[in-house]
């Protein structure tokens, strides 16, 4: 449902940007490097078209006919006939996303196989038999966790193509976490690690998060985290 209606601010994104692009393409071209001055109406109307394009992007979605988009929409504004029902708008959208994540899915795959393959080449990077890939970056000398301890880390973790989703070393604050709470490729990867090491994890996608979207990291993807161990808590 949540999709469905995304695609329909996405229609109506269609009208506010079809109507003004003309005169948006000449004002950016007089105003470059200054912020443009907008109505309130046309700050929401801008504002929604970034973030639902963000959202059909993150979908998928890659080509639009965005006058056939605008026809519909102006047909629904104005109650006019429909050629289809909602059920059946709904069944095209449902199928149409389904083909879409299954492509974006595929090709998350096949990205993380051909890094990981690569990667496991790199001097000093050794493979696990579940297929989770390190490398220690400096070898700790205190305590080993046990999948059932607590640990204190710095972490940054980062997408292949090196985009950055989460880090405490930027919020410059430490996380604390049990080991049976986290992903599949941390529980095994933080128990290879000693008191003051530091690692780097190549996570296969079946060992982090696989089919489910985690906001700003997709489905199926592969993951890279650099992670120094400050504190082990023994559990009981």
């Amino acid at each position: 449902m949540k999709k469905i209606i995304v695609f329909a601010f996405a229609a109506l994104m269609v009208l506010f940007s079809s109507n003004a692009q003309s005169q948006t393409d000449k004002s950016k071209k007089k105003n470059k490097g200054k912020q443009e001055k907008m109505s309130n109406t046309d700050s929401l109307s801008y504002a929604l078209g970034i973030s639902i394009g963000n959202n059909l992007k993150q979908a998928g979605v890659k080509e639009l006919n965005t006058a056939k988009l605008a026809e519909a929409m102006q047909i629904a504004l104005s109650g006019g006939e429909a050629s289809m029902d909602e059920n059946q708008c709904n069944a095209i959208i449902q199928q149409e996303l389904s083909k879409f994540a299954e492509a974006k899915a595929g090709e998350a795959q096949k990205e993380g196989l051909a890094f990981l393959e690569k990667n496991k080449s790199n001097a000093g990077v050794q493979v696990t038999e579940s297929g989770l890939q390190y490398k220690h970056v400096l070898e700790g000398s205190g305590a080993q966790p046990s999948a059932t301890d607590e640990v204190t880390v710095h972490y940054e973790g980062r997408l292949i193509d090196g985009t950055i989703f989460d880090s405490s070393i930027k919020r410059g604050e430490p996380a604390t976490f049990g080991l049976n709470q986290v992903i599949p490729g941390w529980t095994e990867g933080l128990q290879l690690m000693k008191e003051g090491g530091k690692i780097t994890l190549y996570i296969p996608q079946n060992l982090a998060y696989g089919a489910q979207d985690m906001g700003t990291i997709p489905a199926y993807s592969t993951l890279i985290f650099e992670v120094e161990l400050l504190k082990v808590n023994k559990g009981e």
